[in-house]
């Protein structure tokens, strides 16, 4: 366990090193207190490099990619697994919360452990831990290294237990170092372009700004919802059926009403029509803006240049990766302005970027886990399975199909993926809800057995209290015992267990594919390395001479992941950002 004066892994100082190896032996190692006697980094790393880079010592730390991190960013090679206690409780409990140190230790040891802030203070009087006294980090690191030891000894064989050891030892465990090389590695950014998109929205903003209050007849907050409230439903009559109110009794505008009042264009004026689109792209771009365009810059870290996103392991409960500080799982990618901001993420000069994405990944494990012959054989086929699943569902040949029928099959397509029922069909589509349940038999009848993969995985939801993943990771729904729970909780969570190991298994593949391409390009003693990856999608940066081989490569390891009955599709491209990107290979 490392102490530093930082949760950023990137930018944290290394304060001191805490080790144990048995059961209430433990000792800590400072480095760097401002007060008391120091051991010389330098000495300490001769010392403790051979057990740290011994490739079949087994290593241990809670939450280990930032232990990992801060200490190969000062110099400590570290090799041989690196178990994680984190990863371990998190297995078990994937939709649990309370994964940090000190509430596993609570719960599991009956520990209550030494909170960080009572060392080193809260608010303005906060210090970081190399001022606290040497003595108390002693004792609180100390404490740390015991805890994570015991909690080892008690949760390893209740992932053995769970079944889920296979899983820990295959999957997550070894993912760990790659994904520390990926965070450590980090992605360029073009900060006067984001500065440049900064300026050009600002003119936008101004130029809706002011075509708003010309609407309305005056200006006005345009950040107040009590102001909005009043232009919209007092000065200018927008209907108000079905809008909810505020807690002050004024009618509110947040986006799920603004949504409502949009689906009531007909009866709006070409005014009011002309206003809610106005407010909508407003609120989007100052979304936009605030959130990616004008934050990213300041994250770039100053000593490298460069954005480093952390993807965390354990930050869903289906076995996705999930990324934050910045979250770049969330850069809207289904409007033009949004995908622009992929153009300020770049190669590095004379560099390229390539993107791996997995076409269509969760239907073809759909396709396989409910062995849906019709949806293998279009697989197979290398067809447009929301055409083919068209042609089927309307009776007409594939290349008869519009452009509106296969935006239906699609729909329907993904709904099944989410245990989506006919009201929620309906709510995507044109349809009502008594045609979209029959366009829901349809499919049924069309592909039957994805109606017994529904019936069979909702049978073992309520039979054992959790659904699996081809590689055997489980969801547990616990929430499922309470006898009073109500028809609409009960079907979210049904719904949740249909979709749990397509999801999961899309995930466990691309992780597979992550750990098998980071092994095969050290072992090829390449230059390109793996940067990012969001949802089905891989991004690496490379010199120009590499690319032939490294998108043969990137091709094969993420085609190759997992063996299901339909093959796996990879689109792959290149291009100097993650915008500008054209098919390669």
């Amino acid at each position: 366990d490392v102490e530093t004066t930082s949760t950023d892994a990137m930018r944290a100082d290394l304060v001191g090193l805490g080790v144990a190896w048995a059961p209430g032996e433990a000792a800590y190692i400072p480095l760097a207190h401002v007060e008391g006697e120091q051991l010389d980094w330098g000495m300490v790393k001769e010392a403790l490099q051979p057990f740290f880079a011994n490739q079949t010592t087994p290593k241990l730390a809670h939450n280990g990619k930032y232990d990992l991190t801060v200490c190969l960013r000062h110099g400590l090679g570290v090799d041989g697994p690196i178990h994680d206690t984190m990863l371990l409780a998190w297995l078990i409990d994937p939709a649990g919360r309370a994964l940090g140190l000190k509430a596993q230790a609570a719960a599991l040891l009956g520990w209550q452990m030494t909170e960080l802030t009572q060392i080193i203070g809260s608010g303005r009087k906060q210090v970081t831990i190399d001022q606290a006294p040497m003595q108390q980090v002693t004792a609180y690191c100390g404490a740390d290294v015991d805890a994570t030891l015991q909690l080892y000894d008690l949760l390893a064989p209740k992932v053995q237990e769970a079944g889920l050891w296979s899983l820990y030892e295959t999957v997550e465990l070894p993912l760990l170092p790659v994904l520390t090389d990926m965070e450590m590695a980090g992605i360029l950014l073009d900060v006067d372009y984001l500065a440049d998109m900064s300026s050009k929205i600002g003119a936008r903003l101004g130029e809706l700004q002011d075509e708003m209050f010309k609407l309305a007849g005056h200006e006005f907050n345009l950040r107040s919802t009590q102001q909005m409230s009043k232009v919209l439903f007092a000065e200018m009559g927008f209907p108000t059926r079905g809008i909810a109110k505020t807690s002050s009794g004024q009618y509110s505008t947040a986006v799920s009403e603004l949504d409502k009042l949009l689906a009531m264009r007909s009866e709006l004026s070409a005014d009011q029509q002309r206003l809610l689109e106005l407010i909508v792209e407003q609120r989007q771009l100052e979304k936009l803006r605030g959130t990616y365009i004008d934050a990213l810059p300041g994250q770039v870290n100053p000593a490298t240049g460069r954005i480093h996103t952390s993807f965390n392991q354990t930050g869903s409960s289906t076995g996705r990766l999930s990324s934050s500080d910045p979250n770049l799982q969330n850069i809207p990618i289904r409007t033009d302005l949004g995908r622009e901001i992929r153009r300020a993420f770049v190669a590095p000069p004379g560099w390229l970027l390539i993107s791996a994405d997995y076409s269509q990944v969760e239907l073809r494990v759909l396709a396989h886990v409910a062995q849906e012959p019709a949806l293998i054989d279009a697989f197979r086929a290398d067809q447009d399975i929301h055409a083919a699943t068209a042609a089927r569902l309307f009776g007409r040949p594939i290349e008869e199909i519009d452009r509106h029928q296969r935006g239906l099959a699609k729909t329907i397509n993904f709904a099944t993926i989410y245990g989506s029922s006919a009201f929620g069909i309906s709510a995507r589509t044109d349809m009502d809800p008594k045609q979209a349940a029959q366009f829901l038999d349809q499919y049924f009848v069309t592909y039957p057995k994805i109606r017994e993969y529904i019936g069979a995985t909702t049978a073992q939801l309520h039979r054992d209290g959790y659904v699996q993943t081809l590689l055997g990771r489980k969801r547990f729904f616990p929430e499922l015992k309470e006898s009073r729970l109500p028809f609409n909780q009960r079907a979210a969570l049904e719904r949740a267990a249909i979709n749990a190991p397509i999801q999961g298994a899309a995930a466990d593949i691309m992780k597979l594919a992550m750990i098998r391409l980071h092994e095969r390009l050290r072992a090829g003693g390449y230059r390109a390395r793996m940067l990012l990856q969001v949802h089905d999608e891989l991004v690496l940066e490379l010199p120009p001479e590499e690319k032939e081989d490294v998108v043969a490569l990137v091709r094969e390891v993420m085609c190759n992941a997992y063996q299901l009955d339909v093959p796996l599709k990879v689109d792959v491209e290149a291009g100097p950002n993650w915008y500008d990107l054209e098919k390669a290979g």
